[in-house]
C-alpha cells in the first residue's frame, strides 16, 4: 500500500512580514539607484510600486531607520542615510505594530464589552484611578504610558477573568522598538489628548454596565491610533 507522504513542518523561521518589506525597499534602492541623502518616493507611490499596505510599508521603512538605512523626516518624507548595505536589525520574533492594534481592537473591544457587565464598583474605581492618572501625567511620557497600560489591565482584570488580562498584558509587551520608532514619529499631540477623551468614554460605558457602547468607545479608540499612525 502506497503510503501517503508525511505533512510538512510549519516554517517556523518565515520572516516577519517588516522584513520582507525591508528587503524590497532596499531592492528598490539600489535598482532605481537612489543615492545617499536621496529622498525616495512618497509613501503612497512606494507602496503601490512594491505592491504592498500603506501600513507594511511603514512598519518596513521604520525597521530601516532603526538600522540606519533610511532616516525619516516627519513632514518632509524619508531619505537614504551614508551606509545603505546594512541589514535590518534584528527583532525578537513577533507581530508587528498594526498586527498588535488590529489584535487588540478585536480582543479588547470584547473585553471591555464583558468588564461592562461585570465590573464591581472597586474595579470601576481601580479604571477609573488609571484615568486620572494618566490625565495628571500628561506631560511625563513615561507615567503617562505606565497609567495608559494600567487602564487597559484594570478593564480585563475588570472581567474577572486572569486569562483574559493575561491576553491584554501579552498584547502589550509585543510592544517592541518597531512601535516605539513609529510612536516617536506619528504619535500626536492631538492623538494624545484624544485619547484621554477616549478613556473617559470607555469608563463612563462600563461604569453604565452599556456593553454596547463599551464595546464601540475600545473600538473607536484602537480605530483612531491605527489611523493616526498609517496617515502620513
Amino acid at each position: 500500500m502506497k503510503k501517503n507522504p508525511a505533512p510538512q513542518e510549519a516554517n517556523i523561521t518565515e520572516p516577519r512580514l517588516y522584513k520582507v518589506v525591508s528587503s524590497r525597499i532596499q531592492e528598490l534602492i539600489r535598482e532605481e539607484n537612489i543615492g545617499a541623502g536621496e529622498r525616495l518616493p512618497p509613501e503612497r507611490e512606494l507602496a503601490s510600486k512594491l505592491s504592498v499596505s500603506r501600513t507594511s510599508l511603514r512598519e518596513g521603512l521604520i525597521a530601516l531607520e532603526l538600522g540606519g538605512i533610511v532616516e525619516v523626516r516627519g513632514g518632509s518624507g524619508v531619505y537614504v542615510c551614508e551606509q545603505t548595505s546594512q541589514e535590518v536589525p534584528a527583532e525578537p520574533v513577533g507581530p508587528g505594530p498594526f498586527e498588535v492594534l488590529s489584535a487588540r481592537r478585536l480582543i479588547e473591544s470584547e473585553i471591555a464589552a464583558i468588564a461592562a457587565k461585570m465590573a464591581t464598583d472597586s474595579a470601576i474605581d481601580a479604571i477609573l484611578r488609571t484615568v486620572v492618572e494618566m490625565e495628571n501625567n500628561h506631560d511625563n511620557r513615561n507615567s503617562n504610558e505606565m497609567a495608559d497600560r494600567n487602564f487597559h489591565l484594570a478593564i480585563a482584570r475588570a472581567t474577572g477573568n486572569s486569562a483574559l488580562e493575561g491576553v491584554v498584558e501579552y498584547l502589550w509587551n509585543q510592544r517592541g522598538t518597531l512601535w516605539h520608532k513609529l510612536k516617536e514619529h506619528f504619535q500626536t499631540e492631538e492623538l494624545r489628548k484624544q485619547t484621554l477623551i477616549d478613556h473617559r468614554n470607555i469608563l463612563e460605558a462600563i461604569a453604565s454596565h452599556n456593553a454596547v457602547a463599551a464595546r464601540q468607545a475600545m473600538r473607536a479608540h484602537l480605530d483612531r491610533v491605527t489611523r493616526t499612525f498609517s496617515r502620513g
